[in-house]
């Protein structure tokens, strides 16, 4: 792979991303972090790469300008917490409190994203495995391990060894969502695939999961726009 940039106000930074899968070029706009990728033929220049993003550049501004812009978190900054908006502000004593619509996190106000950060991951931990086991114990089968990470791609993951993975950004959203992420996961420990078996699980376990699953898929991207260090 290999970037160039696309010129305008503000100029743009294009990935290349070679293929010999691919027939022509395409473009994509990821809705999560912004980046914008040219797939091309292995025999397509880098000169034809670019005059075709020249000729799709209000199709791509249009886009990144749909998606926002990425926050970064500090003082003054507004996060969502469980769903709800919380302003975060300079904290006294130790301690992170999150209550009544702020955050206080005391310290280095450089430090604040960060240090916010390791106390939702911290929350969202405890929150996760209380869901899992929960939901688990439902279902019938145990699982083996959770893991938190701040993954892109996905919201959660389970293994055929029982294995549960979540991001822990799952605490930005409303709490109903969170859940119905858990029991997904879980309900895969039954069934490693998206059958109707499958989806009679969740059901089974966490009830109708239409309205949640539907937020995540209007609302999820955006709580990747939550940059918590620099």
């Amino acid at each position: 792979m290999s970037d160039i940039i696309l010129p305008g106000n503000p100029p743009i930074p294009l990935i290349l991303r070679r293929s010999g899968q691919a027939r022509r070029i395409s473009l994509r706009v990821s809705q999560l972090d912004g980046r914008v990728t040219l797939t091309l033929p292995r025999r397509v220049s880098e000169r034809e790469a670019l005059r075709f993003a020249e000729e799709k550049q209000g199709w791509i501004r249009r886009h990144l300008a749909s998606r926002g812009e990425d926050v970064l978190v500090g003082p003054g900054t507004v996060v969502p917490i469980g769903g709800e908006p919380h302003e975060i502000i300079q904290g006294a004593g130790r301690r992170v409190v999150i209550a009544d619509g702020r955050a206080e996190v005391p310290g280095d106000p450089a430090r604040a994203g960060l240090r916010l950060a390791a106390h939702l991951r911290a929350i969202a931990r405890d929150r996760l495995s209380e869901a899992s086991d929960n939901y688990a114990a439902l279902l019938g089968r145990p699982y083996s391990a959770i893991t938190l990470r701040d993954t892109r791609s996905r919201w959660g993951s389970c293994t055929s060894e029982g294995r549960l993975m979540y991001s822990w950004r799952l605490i930005l959203a409303p709490p109903e969502v969170l859940d119905y992420v858990v029991a997904h996961e879980v309900a895969h420990l039954a069934e490693m695939n998206h059958s109707a078996a499958f989806w009679d699980g969740v059901r089974r376990i966490y009830g109708d999961y239409e309205a949640p699953r539907r937020w995540l898929r209007q609302n999820g991207n955006a709580l990747h726009r939550y940059r918590f260090v620099t």
